[in-house]
């Protein structure tokens, strides 16, 4: 495996699941990072964590992907030597709830959409127009398992994962003629805070619905991530879908709404 020495690296949603495991994973690959999240304090102590261990460089940005103008204003208003970004980690989402269509709350399927989806879009936009001009860099983009198949309750997070995978595939034709590269990362069901949030808090109902199966960790995704930047230049790890055992999607997205 290649080292990411010297290179820096641009997370979204690093304060706690896939993103600080990615950041931690790449630190230790001794990439530079730039860590943003809407939780600036669990970023600080992130930073210094990994700076101390690693001996990297570290930028902390608050960001709310969900706003556009922020998301221009931080990211082209970072120092110049930090505007080479060779590696996007497009990780931040979220799902509110699994409510079946006709009983959701449609204020939660908005901030789904939001952040899912135009944050991606937002970010991505405008941090390619620099690896563009260098003609150099990495996006990596975590769907879902939920973006390939479906399940009750899904719905508009289904939907949004869907439009992740279609926004990777349509974005590596966009570049083709560029040294730029596009991966989708579609986890199965991996135990992290996300659950959590998923279920409104509840953290006992999230602990149950792994209760009967070994989940993926959020350092299994952070090392396939890894194993995705890290291939030889000409390699282009299309899509991953990931799943700990050998369960049917079927089974794993029936879960969902259990």
């Amino acid at each position: 495996m290649s080292s990411l020495t010297g290179k820096v690296a641009f997370i979204t949603g690093a304060s706690s699941g896939i993103g600080e495991a990615t950041a931690c994973e790449f630190a230790k690959s001794g990439a530079n990072l730039i860590l943003s999240s809407r939780r600036v304090e669990k970023l600080k102590s992130l930073a210094e964590k990994l700076e101390k261990l690693y001996k990297i460089k570290t930028v902390v940005i608050g960001l709310d992907v969900q706003n556009k103008e922020e998301v221009v204003s931080k990211i082209n208003n970072l120092p110049e030597e930090w505007k080479n970004i060779d590696i996007l980690v497009n990780n931040a989402g979220l799902a509110l709830s699994s409510d079946l269509m006709q009983e959701a709350d449609i204020n939660k399927w908005d901030i789904t959409i939001n952040t899912n989806i135009k944050g991606l879009l937002y970010v991505t936009h405008t941090i390619l127009p620099y690896m563009v001009v260098k003609n150099k860099g990495h996006i990596v983009n975590i769907s879902s398992i939920a973006g390939i198949g479906h399940y009750a309750g899904g719905n508009v997070y289904s939907a949004t994962k869907h439009a992740v995978r279609a926004i990777s595939k349509s974005l590596r034709l966009d570049l083709a003629g560029y040294h730029i590269r596009v991966s989708d990362i579609a986890p199965g069901a991996v135990n992290t805070e996300f659950s959590t949030v998923r279920w409104g808090g509840d953290k006992q109902k999230a602990d149950a619905f792994y209760s009967t199966f070994e989940p993926l960790l959020a350092e299994d995704i952070a090392d396939t991530i890894l194993f995705c930047v890290t291939r030889k230049p000409h390699v282009n790890v299309e899509s991953l879908v990931g799943s700990k055992k050998l369960f049917p999607v079927s089974f794993l997205l029936k879960r969902y709404c259990e």
